[in-house]
């Protein structure tokens, strides 16, 4: 079997589609009084997350969340074959503390940001070539390990600029797999019109404008996520019209319009179909966030509780998911270094399933 082909400078389009199987959230209080405080599986008002540090609340975030995601998919935990995840903390911890427990064949990334599309590109792939039925995809981040890492301790209360983002505590997770999810397949009454599948990717590039400003990550992202549409554009053979939506990870406002300019330049218009995760999960205007959000729990939170249920509904049919990550360092920062950005592009694709008698369906 032929998994896919690959198409112009660095994407892929999928033989047959790789299914999104379920997808769950878990955010902290912040982001549940937000715009999509309705769509979260769960919101834990607890930021400690039932622990005594602030990393291990994280990894309690993931791993509780990855386990919502095994469970929606009607799946045990021995029934996922390989799991793919990351987060903003030196060495993962968050990740490989919170998932180890699982006893899972397991790969970290690093992604910054963008791991989320890190995470589902490799994912796909895997699924794709045959090499697991099911496979986990997560990310975290949280607010507190997020500035202990990269900024000042909370106790320090520095004033943030404008331009800086808030990082998300939150997690997604989602179980992919090359064959149609289960629910498709039971009795009618439970069955679905459709589900989210991923039809294509587009690796991403390390993309470097020199900025050195950490707290405008949204202008140090934006070119990398510039680049990234362009070449899925270009490779797939198409138009900013042929998806419905275009969804970046974190760019935030100032990041937003760096972006649309960037690819105005490039003769893409793509203002009536952007958007960006950091700017659906909160309400600027109201939550003191400044730019928006950011962090890996922030796309990953929003593909799991906004994006893909709108895709599985056909009210979108065609998305360009493109998590975006800041490649910088506790190190590299403070030697002066600038911060690189990059961005990974997830096609993903309404596909329906209509009811059937071999699926148990009385009512065709």
């Amino acid at each position: 079997m032929n998994p896919g082909k690959t198409l112009g400078s660095s994407s892929i389009s999928f033989s047959r589609p790789v299914y999104i199987e379920s997808a769950a959230s878990v955010v902290g209080k912040k982001e549940g009084e937000g715009p999509l405080k309705k769509k979260f599986d769960k919101i834990c008002r607890d930021p400690m997350f039932g622990m005594t540090t602030w990393e291990e609340a994280e990894s309690s975030l993931q791993k509780e969340t990855a386990s919502l995601a095994i469970q929606k998919a009607g799946l045990k935990t021995q029934d996922i074959r390989m799991v793919f995840a990351g987060d903003l903390l030196a060495q993962t911890i968050a990740s490989s503390f919170g998932i180890a427990d699982m006893g899972l064949p397991y790969y970290g990334l690093y992604g910054a940001c963008s791991t989320m599309g890190e995470a589902l590109s490799l994912g796909s792939m895997a699924a794709a070539a045959g090499y697991g039925e099911h496979i986990l995809c997560a990310t975290s981040s949280h607010f507190a390990t997020a500035e202990k890492e990269f900024r000042y301790p909370l106790s320090y209360g520095n004033q943030r600029p404008l331009s800086a983002t808030w990082t998300v505590t939150g997690s997604g997770a989602c179980i992919i797999s090359s064959l149609p999810p289960r629910e498709k397949r039971l009795s009618h009454g439970q069955c679905k019109d459709g589900c989210a599948v991923i039809t294509g990717i587009t690796t991403g590039r390390i993309v470097d404008f020199g900025f050195r400003d950490s707290l405008n990550m949204g202008g140090c992202m934006a070119p990398a996520a510039c680049d990234t549409i362009c070449r899925n554009l270009r490779d797939f053979h198409r138009t900013v019209s042929d998806y419905d939506v275009i969804v970046t990870g974190d760019l935030g406002e100032v990041g937003q319009k760096i972006l649309l300019e960037l690819l105005s330049r490039e003769g893409f218009d793509a203002a009536s179909v952007h958007q960006d995760c950091g700017l659906l999960i909160y309400d600027n205007q109201t939550q003191d966030t400044h730019s928006g959000g950011s962090g890996c729990g922030c796309s990953a939170a929003v593909l799991a509780a906004h994006i893909l249920p709108e895709i599985a509904s056909g009210n979108w049919k065609r998305v360009l998911f493109v998590p975006t990550g800041a490649m910088l360092s506790k190190v590299s920062y403070n030697e002066g270094a600038s911060v690189p950005g990059i961005a990974h592009g997830i096609v993903m694709e309404h596909k329906d399933f209509p009811c059937r008698k071999s699926d148990g369906c009385t009512d065709v």
